[in-house]
């Protein structure tokens, strides 16, 4: 048992709650600043992985992820084309990026160290570069992403390590909204999204399925806040003499 005095404390809700309100700013107003080059290839990768896992989960194999340096990014898999398939395995990118942004909140919210997540973190664009990259810009960013996150977690302060926890969740969140709003009105003229692919394969336009992952997307980050700040107020009322470090 630790003494609760000594031990990292969670943050607060206003902490939270001020940490992804400068995180959406900073991606609102700071869009195209070049320090958020990173981690907007860092959600692309974890839309991409959205990609992967549902492909996995609907019983097929992934060949190859693919990010590309303008924050493009390609899964290519194999699995039986049914139509609940291409559902599922196309709306996983933008409703994935935004579950990951979601359990990146309750994460950053519960947290005591932050150490363990980051690790997680490390762990999964690692084993990205290890099973599925095979280009030398993919390889160069997951691994570097890799060391980045360890260093982080190893080095860094709790109040660090929460803090990026709650910069990656908004972040992850605000891109996947802007990334269904920009492909659904094909600013770079790609008209290759994966909304146009479901339209394709169902004759529902393209904009209804890009309406319904905003729609949910927004919700699931509702329901998401509404827990975490509850839990930090039900917790902030009832004082306690210990807890233990779960990290």
């Amino acid at each position: 048992m630790i003494d609760a005095a000594s031990a990292p404390a969670r943050l607060t809700r206003p902490q939270l709650l001020a940490a992804l309100a400068t995180s959406a700013a900073a991606g609102i107003f700071l869009w195209h600043f070049w320090a958020l080059y990173p981690f907007k290839l860092l959600v692309v990768l974890m839309h991409e992985s959205g990609h992967a896992v549902a492909t996995l989960l609907c019983g097929g194999s992934v060949d190859v992820i693919k990010i590309s340096p303008n924050e493009g990014g390609v899964t290519w898999s194999r699995y039986v084309p049914t139509l609940l398939h291409k559902i599922t395995i196309s709306s996983a990118g933008y409703v994935g990026s935004t579950v990951s942004g979601c359990v990146l909140i309750a994460t950053a919210a519960r947290a005591r160290t932050g150490k363990l997540p980051l690790l997680l973190l490390a762990a999964w664009t690692f084993a990205t570069a290890l099973l599925w990259v095979r280009d030398l810009f993919t390889l160069c960013f997951t691994l570097g992403c890799t060391l980045a996150l360890f260093l982080v977690a190893r080095f860094g302060s709790a109040l660090l390590r929460k803090l990026l926890l709650a910069f990656l969740a908004s972040f992850s969140v605000l891109y996947a909204l802007f990334d269904i709003q920009d492909d659904l009105l094909h600013l770079h003229g790609s008209g290759q999204s994966d909304a146009d692919a479901l339209a394709n394969a169902t004759f529902i336009p393209a904009i209804i399925w890009g309406l319904a992952w905003g729609a949910l997307s927004l919700f699931l980050v509702f329901i998401t806040l509404r827990a975490v700040i509850g839990a930090n107020t039900r917790e902030g009322s009832t004082p306690t003499r210990a807890n233990v470090d779960a990290r």
